[in-house]
């Protein structure tokens, strides 16, 4: 395997752990609604954002990061993954921002985000460990 694909490997398997355990954790010890309650409704309650809006999200947070973290793990549908994951670190980062302005995202969201946008940048098709390189057609979702 080239440096580019091991880089690729270690990029993708060390967010899908991080992601993967966080919302092991949100999921089995706190539970999805447990929180949602905790950090999106009670917190985020006084602003623009909608109750309904705030369940959602606290609740679909766990989840995701739970099976997307397990995708990049396995290796299978990286892209989707990722981009999944993009997106939750979105969300997470403008609701640190909406409380505290000047949030700095230098301890948990920056370092997620470098990996998620370096195993995003690096080619999928030179990461052999990962089941998308040995199912057909798993390749051909990444480009």
């Amino acid at each position: 395997m080239t440096a580019r694909g091991w880089a690729r490997f270690f990029c993708r398997f060390i967010v899908g752990l991080q992601f993967f355990m966080a919302g092991w954790h949100k999921c089995f010890r706190m539970t999805p609604l447990g929180h949602a309650e905790t950090y999106f409704t009670g917190p985020y309650a006084d602003t623009w954002i909608p109750n309904w809006l705030l369940l959602g999200a606290g609740v679909a947070i766990p989840v995701v990061e739970l099976l997307a973290g397990l995708l990049l793990i396995a290796g299978w549908r990286t892209r989707d993954a990722l981009v999944a994951l993009g997106f939750v670190l979105i969300v997470v980062t403008y609701g640190h921002l909406l409380k505290e302005p000047l949030f700095s995202i230098t301890g948990h969201i920056f370092p997620r985000g470098i990996l998620v946008l370096l195993a995003l940048l690096l080619p999928a098709a030179e990461d052999r460990i990962a089941l998308d390189h040995w199912i057909p057609g798993g390749i051909r979702s990444e480009a």
